[in-house]
């Protein structure tokens, strides 16, 4: 077994030996493993520490946007080529006993009006998060990670960014690359986390946890993995831009498919979620695919719902062609069994659509 082991009472610029906040392919991997071998990562909460407890609304405005989603990683996975697909299976996550929600004046789904500033501190005891700003609420422990990627190619790197910036163009929302707060330096330059991607990313997806299998394509040798952005639980949208935030410990195990993502005919994270046994039943298992807002040639048509919907519905009748259905009857199997769900809202300019299908309907 191998462990990653991170401080803490430390931001990540502090100990950028051990992770970071922008994808680029040349930032060096903190560990090398097999496949089959299990992982254990620390992570910091998706702010950096920047929200301790007991922090009230004027931290809002010191907030550096440039800290965001400190990441622990990468790790190198022998055997990951380009043109495979990466399997990360979640053994288990175990979130710290402290996390916060916020609303950010000028993020979130509604932040046309949802303009004042609030802090939520939760504590998280024995399966339950209870808080002082919100009494007489319980929410129940469903914790999941925010964020798992891998690196991107240089020339992926390179043609994401410049969608993006056609995008902002347009007077679409992305974030363009800033170097400011970077981690670590050869990072400067690289990808900002906030939107998925391809290669994975913030999809903010709550279905992925313990016991979940997650699937990406390999860009780069040994796929370059990295996880971070830990939530206690979440609501489907996260339409404030916050899930119950903390940071987290996952344990997890690599599997490299060979040429799978060469294969496929799209580049979409596909997973499988493993949700708890329901009574008098066994665990029902789910093949999950989701959608962005991305044109069939690559363009960014940011925050398009729609879009990321109908990409979310193709990709699932893509999977079942896999498993010999012809496009007819996979449409007709995701307009009875597929539920759609909305991942996320507030990810600019990607927002993420899940399809999911229950794998039991296959007999």
């Amino acid at each position: 077994m191998h462990r990653i082991c991170i401080d803490r009472s430390k931001c990540l610029a502090e100990e950028p030996h051990l992770g970071h906040n922008r994808y680029h392919p040349d930032i060096e991997p903190v560990l090398e493993v097999a496949e089959g071998e299990e992982v254990i990562i620390e992570t910091r909460d998706g702010l950096d520490g920047q929200l301790p407890p007991g922090s009230t609304e004027a931290a809002l405005a010191e907030l550096d946007a440039g800290r965001i989603h400190p990441l622990t990683g990468p790790v190198f996975v022998k055997g990951a080529q380009p043109g495979d697909a990466l399997e990360i299976e979640f053994l288990d996550i175990v979130p710290q006993h402290a996390g916060f929600s916020a609303i950010v004046p000028g993020l979130g789904f509604l932040r046309d009006i949802m303009t004042t500033p609030f802090v939520v501190h939760w504590q998280l005891r024995d399966g339950w998060a209870t808080s002082e700003q919100i009494p007489g609420v319980r929410i129940p422990a469903a914790p999941f990670m925010g964020i798992s990627a891998v690196a991107p190619s240089h020339e992926a790197m390179q043609a994401w960014r410049e969608r993006e910036d056609r995008l902002l163009a347009r007077g679409g929302v992305a974030l363009p690359p800033d170097p400011r707060s970077a981690t670590p330096p050869a990072a400067a330059h690289g990808l900002r986390t906030l939107p998925p991607r391809e290669n994975g990313g913030n999809f903010d997806v709550k279905q992925l946890t313990r016991g979940s299998r997650l699937v990406l394509p390999v860009y780069v040798e040994g796929a370059l993995c990295s996880t971070g952005d830990g939530h206690f639980a979440q609501g489907d949208g996260e339409v404030c831009i916050s899930a119950i935030e903390t940071g987290a410990t996952v344990a997890v195990r690599f599997r490299v498919h060979k040429g799978l993502a060469r294969q496929r005919r799209f580049q979409a994270p596909v997973f499988v979620h493993a949700p708890r046994p329901a009574a008098g039943r066994g665990e029902e298992r789910y093949l999950g695919v989701m959608g962005m807002p991305l044109t069939a040639d690559g363009e960014n048509e940011g925050e398009n719902l729609n879009l990321a919907c109908r990409n979310a519905v193709l990709n699932m009748m893509e999977l079942l062609g896999e498993r010999g259905y012809s496009r007819e009857q996979a449409y007709v199997i995701c307009s009875v069994a597929v539920d759609l769900h909305i991942s996320n809202v507030v990810d600019s300019p990607n927002y993420v659509v899940s399809a999911l299908l229950p794998e039991s309907i296959f007999g």
